[in-house]
Order: structure tokens, then C-alpha cells, then sequence
């Protein structure tokens, strides 16, 4: 047998480490149905709550009705209408950026680009707590991965060579929730002469004006910043991504990025879809101010409690537990109260930094909220709350 498959699995298993799925049986929102239970949601990332907007809903029933079900064929073939077309406009127009690409995927945009761009000559600098989806993709092509302490200017400022390649970094962390020093990325690039790219899957929608995200946030032009990279699957509650750069760069990945030119393009109804969820983020400053008073009130209900949470004013509040069987411990009981939560363990985060990934979304209200401190409050076995104070 050439394989080992079934020691590997015991393996992940007796470390603690093996990841199962669960049948959700309802829709994304506040809660959600489970083998029959219904729970507070702690672990989505509709972070507005738009994937039940009766607006986003009915733009892809529409679509559905114009377009069909599915595209077809790869972009480059019969796989792009004017759906797409209409979509790409409206996001250069948001983002003030010369054009945009659309893909299936963030994952998938994000391989695109470094496999399309960097070639053997070339180096990368990546933050430490990139997405997998970016270090996979770098540690698989022949470019030299060069890796910088997690947002530590002056460890990259020491690796960086003038004009050799790509800086890398995520706008939002997806594990840890905070955000990249973007003004600083920005001007060590521009002052090396490289490129910077920028994944701001988790702020873009939640932050900033009209959603427009962590470069926003931090007063930055997006076109300052030579590849953005963002998603659908999150605060816009659809699925997809796209890339944002220059013409130049679009033209390129148009023809370069394989993950683009070989992959059956998103369904035109999705595309339809998304379209009116960027129109509905746009004005969703409601929903974001509502989002900014839930994570105030959390993080003070924690710090009552003497919980240690992680740095983060986003959605994603890390309750940093250490070992994996204690996060399991930690998550189950939470189940058994009522609140669905997520343990996040290796090799998503590294050895030791097992946690809680604790999302909060505009769907909850105060009371919700209230309900996961009185959990955690109840969550006093002992070895849960130690590693939740963050002994390990």
C-alpha cells in the first residue's frame, strides 16, 4: 500500500487534530440548526449578515432566471457575460482602482497571483500569519519565501532587497484579528522599489467608509497598493473573490493566471448576486456601527471576566487557549450552553496557539452577546479556563 493513510489519520486523532464536518441544517445567520439543536453562531464569517439579505437573495433568484444555473466554460471561452463585466466595473469604481478580475475563490486568487508573477528570480516576503492559501502558494513555486515576523516592519525592512519581488500581507488576519500596519508596508515597498499585495478578505465590508476596508480605515489610496485581493464569501455573503490592480496587471493575469484562464468561470447569477450585495455594503454603515458596539461590549464583558482576548477592534475576537485538547474542551462545553464555537488548532495556527476563533456578526444583538460571557463565565472546569487566560 503506497499510501499510509489510516496511521496518519490516527495520528491527527490521538494529537488532537482531526477535523470532522458538521451538517448544518439552516441557513447562515445569528443561529443556526444542528442535529436539531439550535445555537447562537460564533463561527461565521457573514460578518454584516448579508447572505440573507432579501435583496442579495433575490438578485441571484433573478439571475438565475436570466443566466442559468452555471457559466459554462472558462471566461476566456463562452464563460463571461455581461454580469461579470458589470460586476468588475462597479468594484474598480469603489475601490478607485483601474480594473478588477473575478474568481471562483479567494484561495484561488491568491495562488493565481504569485504563481503568475513570481518567477525564479524573483523574492517574496511574507508575514508569518498569512492565509494558507498565500504561504502554500509561496512555498510551492521557485521563488525564494523569505518569512517576516508578524507585522514586524523592521525584520522585513532587514530581509528586503530593492526590486527584487512581492511583499505580502493580509489587510485583517483571519486567525489573529488584527490589522496589518498598512502605511508602513506601503512605504518600505515604494522605498525598495517592490510590489506590495494586500489580502483584505476580513476587512473589506466591515470597515471603513462604505465598506471599503482596512486601507480605507488607515487613510491609504487602494490604488497605492499594486494587488488587492478580496472576497465575496464574507462580509458580502455571496462567494468568490477578486484581484484589483492596474489594467496592466489585470491584462496580465487575464492571460497568465492559470487559475483563471483553465477554471469554469463563476455562475453570471452569482456574479448578479454579489453585484447587489456590493451595493447593499455600501450602505450598510448601520450594520457596521452595530457590529463596532457588539465587539466594544464583548471585549469589556471579557475583560470583566478576566478573560485574555487578542488584540482585535474586528469581527474576529481570538480567545487564545494554547493546547488543543483544551480548546476542544473549551468549544464542546460552549456547545453543551448553547453557543457554537469553533476550536481553531494546528497546523491552521501555529504549535501551541490553539484558540477559540469568536466571530461576532451584525446579526447579533446585545443579548446574544450576553449569552456567550454568561457561557464563558460557566466555563470554569479549570483546565478550559486556564488555557483561556492564556497560561500555555
Amino acid at each position: 500500500m503506497p499510501f499510509q493513510l489510516e496511521s496518519e489519520l490516527q495520528a491527527r486523532h490521538e494529537q488532537g487534530l482531526l477535523r470532522q464536518r458538521q451538517i448544518l441544517q439552516s441557513g447562515q445567520g445569528a443561529s443556526l440548526l444542528i442535529n436539531g439543536r439550535r445555537y447562537l453562531n460564533f463561527s461565521s464569517n457573514d460578518y454584516l449578515g448579508a447572505a440573507s439579505q432579501p435583496a442579495i437573495v433575490a438578485a441571484w433568484q433573478q439571475g438565475l432566471a436570466i443566466w442559468g444555473a452555471g457559466s459554462g466554460a472558462s471566461p476566456l471561452v463562452t464563460g463571461y457575460t455581461g454580469a461579470h463585466q458589470q460586476l468588475e466595473d462597479a468594484l474598480a469604481d469603489w475601490l478607485n482602482v483601474e480594473a478588477v478580475l473575478l474568481f471562483s475563490s479567494g484561495f484561488a486568487a491568491n495562488q493565481a497571483v504569485l504563481k503568475a508573477l513570481l518567477k525564479p528570480s524573483h523574492q517574496q516576503w511574507q508575514d508569518r500569519l498569512n492565509h494558507a492559501s498565500l504561504q502554500e502558494a509561496g512555498s510551492l513555486i521557485p521563488s525564494r519565501m523569505n518569512r517576516f515576523r508578524h507585522n514586524d516592519m523592521v525584520h522585513l525592512a532587514s530581509q528586503l532587497r530593492p526590486k527584487a519581488g512581492l511583499i505580502i500581507s493580509e489587510g485583517v488576519f483571519s486567525m489573529d484579528g488584527d490589522q496589518a500596519p498598512c502605511e508602513e508596508l506601503l512605504q518600505l515597498a515604494e522605498a525598495s522599489g517592490n510590489w506590495l499585495m494586500l489580502d483584505d478578505a476580513h476587512g473589506l465590508g466591515t470597515h471603513g467608509r462604505g465598506g471599503r476596508g482596512t486601507l480605507d480605515v488607515q487613510g491609504l489610496a487602494h490604488s497605492r497598493v499594486a494587488v488587492l485581493v478580496g472576497t465575496f464569501g464574507k462580509a458580502f455573503g455571496t462567494a468568490g473573490a477578486f484581484v484589483a490592480g492596474s489594467r496592466r496587471l489585470i491584462d496580465y493575469l487575464l492571460n497568465f493566471a492559470r487559475d483563471y484562464v483553465y477554471s469554469t468561470h463563476m455562475p453570471a447569477s452569482q456574479a448578479l448576486a454579489t453585484h447587489a450585495a456590493l451595493q447593499w455594503v455600501i450602505k450598510a454603515d448601520d450594520e457596521r456601527a452595530h457590529l463596532q458596539r457588539l465587539i466594544a461590549h464583548f471585549r469589556a464583558g471579557a475583560a470583566a471576566l478576566g478573560l485574555t482576548l487578542m488584540p482585535s477592534v474586528t469581527a474576529i475576537q481570538p480567545l487564545l487557549v494554547g493546547d488543543s485538547a483544551r480548546a476542544l474542551s473549551l468549544a464542546t462545553r460552549l456547545r453543551e450552553l448553547g453557543c457554537w464555537v469553533t476550536a481553531i488548532r494546528p497546523p491552521t495556527v501555529p504549535p501551541g496557539m490553539a484558540r477559540l476563533r469568536l466571530t461576532l456578526t451584525a446579526g447579533h444583538s446585545v443579548d446574544d452577546i450576553d449569552v456567550l460571557l454568561g457561557a464563558l463565565a460557566q466555563c470554569d472546569d479549570g483546565v478550559a479556563c486556564d488555557g483561556a487566560h492564556g497560561n500555555e
